[in-house]
């Protein structure tokens, strides 16, 4: 979310190969006992498969599982009862692709952080970005450590879980806990 904010406008890659071990499929947040992983299950046959095209498994139970997960780690949240509305039927819907999920999360995440960002979607891949962008393509990966962040230094914020901070979960991780400050928080990490 940094990124968008940073640069006021992005374009969401849409036509690249699915990356295993990325954000493109999972996300973090804060439990009662440990952060757990939120992963979107995906058919099997992904590599070199256009991002666009990948469809998920939904032979797994998992949009009940992430469901019970977040009301279990935010329930307790400032702000779950003002935001869960939002995101409970994300959960409700039978997804086919996990670019349409991808792309109806980040937009609902933007609506409530209440930043108007407009998102363009690539219409075919190019190895090398076009000159005078930045290519954040590959800058985003869960075994990053904090000194390669690109566009922000975590803020703390109070979480609804333990006494010590944890960096760079879920957008909703600070928006559950922070509500309409959340943009504020993110604002104060941006790097410049």
């Amino acid at each position: 979310m940094s990124g968008l904010m940073r640069f006021g406008g992005v374009q969401i890659e849409a036509y690249e190969h699915y990356q295993k071990q990325s954000f493109r499929n999972r996300c973090y947040v804060l439990t009662a006992n440990k952060v757990d992983a939120l992963t979107v299950p995906v058919q099997q046959g992904t590599h070199h498969q256009p991002i666009r095209e990948l469809r998920i498994a939904n032979d797994q139970n998992w949009r009940m599982h992430h469901w019970r997960c977040l009301q279990a780690a935010y329930g307790k949240a400032p702000f779950f009862e003002y935001y869960a509305p939002y995101f409970e039927p994300i959960y409700q819907k039978n997804w086919t692709f996990l670019f349409d999920l991808n792309v109806e999360l980040l937009t609902i995440c933007l609506k409530l952080l209440q930043l108007r960002i407009p998102l363009n979607l690539t219409e075919w891949y190019d190895k090398s970005a076009a000159i005078g962008l930045f290519d954040a393509r590959s800058r985003l990966n869960p075994g990053n450590s904090p000194e390669t962040y690109v566009f922000h230094q975590p803020v703390v914020y109070p979480q609804n879980f333990g006494v010590d901070f944890v960096p760079n979960l879920s957008i909703v991780d600070l928006l559950f806990c922070q509500g309409p400050s959340a943009s504020d928080v993110l604002r104060a990490g941006l790097r410049e």
